[in-house]
């Protein structure tokens, strides 16, 4: 490990505050203790894209030597990710990279998030059977990697000819109001597929409480101990982990390799693992250690 002075580095999200990013902030802490940096993960909770931006605007003035940001909104963090640049602090994207206007970025942590729609479309094939209506949910409205896992999840399941019924969910237990009444609305709807954490687990929830042994079967992304337990009891079929543990620790290891000795960072797929039941028992317990 170099002598040199210890770095300081920012991840910078939106929803600071969720579950998601408590492995993301677990492999961030492992990386940085083994490259011998410091990293502090902030940002405002919700969706407020203006507040990420004066937050990273904030570390910029305050001189950490490296951010790790959040590119949800490239509209919106393009022009400040170039004052980081100006001001020579590297930038790396983890969980999302929306892509949508060219940011001066030097790589991307995170998952092909439409192809990763596709994966669990494809999946989902198996049950959802030809001109069924499908309820999709997504947690929040206009976040770029939720229309992206949409759009994957609707192509995967394009031979099917379904009837799609999208949702906005709101977080876990508004998302179990939220598909009680749609169900309740519409007993033909029989699949129920999400794009995030909160709404999987919600889903999950409305099966268990109000709809047990109906045969409605869901399905969605990304892990908590709870979707993991429904899912070892069959009442979600499956998630797709985009393994957040890499997300925070590769950008770590990228900056301070670039910082450092000028190795150039460089994309990293963080994936699209499909845990079913066949592997959701060893994966609780990696889940309860911040691994998963």
């Amino acid at each position: 490990m170099t002598t040199e002075k210890t770095l300081r580095f920012a991840f910078i999200t939106p929803f600071a505050d969720i579950d998601f990013f408590v492995p993301v902030q677990k492999g961030m802490r492992d990386a940085a203790e083994q490259v011998g940096v410091t990293c502090k993960f902030d940002g405002p909770s919700g969706p407020d894209m203006a507040g990420q931006a004066e937050c990273m605007r904030r570390h910029i003035a305050a001189g950490v030597d490296g951010i790790v940001l959040n590119i949800m909104d490239s509209a919106v963090l393009a022009p400040v990710i170039k004052e980081a640049s100006d001001a020579g602090i590297p930038v790396v994207a983890f969980n999302v990279d929306d892509g949508q206007v060219p940011t001066d970025r030097l790589s991307a942590v995170c998952q092909d998030l439409r192809e990763a729609g596709r994966v669990l479309g494809r999946e989902a094939a198996a049950f959802v059977a030809p001109g069924s209506t499908v309820l999709l949910l997504l947690h929040d409205k206009g976040i770029s990697a939720l229309e992206a896992r949409r759009e994957g999840i609707m192509e995967g399941l394009a031979d099917k000819q379904v009837n799609w019924k999208v949702l906005i969910a709101g977080d876990k237990e508004r998302t179990v109001e939220v598909v009680t009444d749609a169900i309740n609305e519409d007993p033909g709807v029989n699949v129920v597929l999400c794009t995030g954490q909160s709404d999987t687990e919600g889903a999950g929830l409305a099966v268990a409480r109000n709809f047990k042994g109906q045969g409605i079967e869901v399905a969605g992304f990304d892990l908590s101990v709870g979707t993991l337990e429904m899912i070892q009891e069959g009442t979600i079929r499956f998630a797709i982990d985009q393994q957040p543990y890499v997300q925070g620790y590769y950008p770590v290891i990228q900056l301070a390799q670039y910082i450092r000795y000028d190795l150039i960072p460089s994309d990293v797929d963080a994936g699209a693992d499909v845990v079913g039941q066949d592997k959701a028992t060893r994966v609780v317990e990696l889940s309860k250690q911040n691994y998963r």
